[in-house]
């Protein structure tokens, strides 16, 4: 009996299936760990990403000049008008809570409610209940969050994000984004946080588990039965015969047909032999295929090719653009992050001494943003050639789209309207990015109320601003891949970097200038990939 299990202990079937398992188990544990913390980072990300535009979104819903009147119960005609778009915009884009409060900036602990905005379907639920304004709160729901509130108040960082994923009473993991709320003097005067459920983390994680376990074990037992029914017999004149047979398909790519001409004994190598032979046929099969798949992937990046030159060409992309116009200059740049982008730009004449500004990113990338970009691109121009001011036109083109916006797209614009013969700018934003402007020797933020993206809400207000410029004047435009752009260590080039990059060279053409801030972005990304779109658009006002 000993020997016998000796014998099956040291078989080659036995090693080999053994073998087999052991790999695949260390396989199935190795590729189960690399790819939940893949899947549950990148979700992360996405919702961190998603999470702050729709918080930045909901501060455009809140005047920071009211916050202290709300609390002092003045002004709340207009406090239900906010909290009645405050509540569309929970229930819209299905977060959980919106909450905007006020903090005691000794302790950043401290603090008073001033909207607590609940989704409808919570509230029905149970789940969380609506506060009063005014009402106050202190340590037990602000003391884990008061380190991001005070670098948040104290602008050290943009935003602040916390997930949930552990400890949650019942209710499901979800992230909450931090955001300021500012008043017209840029002045931090409220916080406001969004809490949003990620059901898909927690519905994903579980079935992707169960999937690889089974597939696990699936692929253990067919290939310890395979190996079991080859491996049987130690039969060392027909498998050299099959490795020739192999090696010389290896050389030659094709079928020698020895083996089509074997009938071996026994019924293990038989069918080894068997499927050798087939597999030969199958991979010159697959060959041929390959080689017609290959043709089929050129032919559809060249058509990606075309896509993006027809893209290219839907924008001014030829420089100088008005070489007859001296009063004024202008150079753009766009580099997709794919074939295809999202971002795009655009400037006209409306009139010999008007001439219309537009820098604008689509949500997402590729295909279905490019072809977003376009219908907006062509509605906005649309729009500005029969004269209407930038917020008229923003209203315009924002109807327009909601109405079949059916994967609930959105995209963020900055338009303005430069007098040529006053230098004179009537410009609207749309959640997008506030400019930079070259005025008294320096570039600062022209920062204004922003409105909600297009796309996002239809019948919604957008409001102008102005401001003047004189001879020698510049507007600086971009889209978020600017600041956004990260290098491997996930850091951010940043809107600061921007500015002190455009005021060491703010005596430069508008074309060096776009240079001078893409070479130095690209030093400072290095090797890592682009990540978004980038798009730069810069005019010089020369005057008369």
């Amino acid at each position: 009996m000993k020997e016998k299990k000796r014998r099956i202990r040291f078989s080659i079937s036995f090693i080999t299936i053994g073998s087999i398992i052991t790999m695949l188990l260390f396989f199935g544990i190795v590729i189960s760990v690399i790819g939940y913390i893949s899947f549950t980072s990148t979700l992360k990300r996405e919702y961190e990403t998603t999470t702050y535009h729709m918080t930045n979104t909901a501060t455009t819903l809140i005047d920071g000049d009211l916050i202290d009147d709300y609390l002092d119960d003045k002004e709340l005609d207009h406090y239900d008008v906010s909290y009645g778009y405050l509540k569309k915009f929970c229930n819209y884009m299905d977060v959980t809570l919106i909450h905007a409060f006020t903090l005691d900036e000794s302790n950043y602990i401290d603090a008073k409610n001033v909207f607590n905005v609940v989704n409808d379907k919570e509230l029905e639920a149970g789940t969380y209940t609506e506060w009063e304004r005014g009402f106050g709160f202190g340590e037990r729901y602000t003391k884990s969050y008061s380190h991001i509130y005070e670098k948040v108040c104290k602008k050290e960082i943009k935003y602040g994000t916390v997930f949930r994923t552990k400890n949650l009473r019942d209710k499901d993991p979800h992230i909450t984004t931090i955001v300021p709320i500012l008043d017209s003097s840029d002045n931090v005067v409220a916080i406001l946080a969004i809490q949003r459920p990620m059901s898909e983390l927690a519905n994903g994680i579980r079935p992707y588990v169960i999937t690889i376990v089974i597939s696990t074990i699936s692929l253990m037992v067919v290939l310890s039965v395979i190996a079991f029914f080859n491996i049987r017999y130690r039969l060392v004149k027909p498998i050299n015969q099959i490795i020739s047979e192999t090696k010389y398909f290896a050389k030659e790519s094709a079928n020698s047909d020895v083996l089509k001409n074997k009938n071996y004994k026994v019924k293990e190598v038989d069918t080894l032999r068997l499927s050798i032979d087939r597999m030969e046929d199958d991979m010159i099969k697959y060959i041929n295929n390959l080689t017609k798949m290959t043709s089929e992937k050129e032919k559809i990046g060249a058509e990606l090719n075309i896509a993006s030159q027809i893209q290219i060409n839907s924008v001014p992309n030829v420089f100088p653009a008005f070489p007859d116009r001296e009063d004024f200059d202008i150079f753009a740049f766009m580099r997709p992050a794919k074939e295809v982008g999202g971002d795009f730009y655009n400037f006209f004449l409306i009139d010999e001494t008007h001439l219309a500004m537009v820098m604008a990113d689509v949500s997402g990338k590729g295909v279905p943003a490019s072809l977003f970009m376009m219908v907006a691109n062509i509605l906005l121009s649309e729009a500005l050639r029969v004269g209407v001011t930038p917020k008229e036109a923003l209203k315009y083109i924002n109807n327009r789209i909601c109405e079949r916006n059916l994967l609930n797209m959105f995209v963020t614009i900055w338009v303005g309207v430069l007098n040529l013969e006053t230098g004179e700018v009537i410009a609207s934003n749309a959640g997008h990015d506030d400019p930079l402007v070259l005025s008294n020797g320096a570039y600062s933020f022209k920062t204004s109320s922003h409105g909600v993206a297009v796309g996002v809400m239809k019948d919604m207000e957008y409001v102008n601003y102005e401001f003047k410029l004189n001879s020698g004047d510049k507007i600086f435009l971009y889209t978020d891949g600017v600041p956004e752009a990260t290098d491997r260590n996930n850091d951010m080039y940043g809107l600061n970097k921007l500015e002190d990059t455009l005021n060491s060279n703010k005596n430069k053409s508008c074309k060096e200038t776009i240079e001078a801030v893409l070479d130095s972005v690209e030093r400072f990304v290095g090797e890592a990939p682009q990540f978004d779109d980038i798009t730069m658009l810069t005019v010089e006002y020369k005057g008369n």
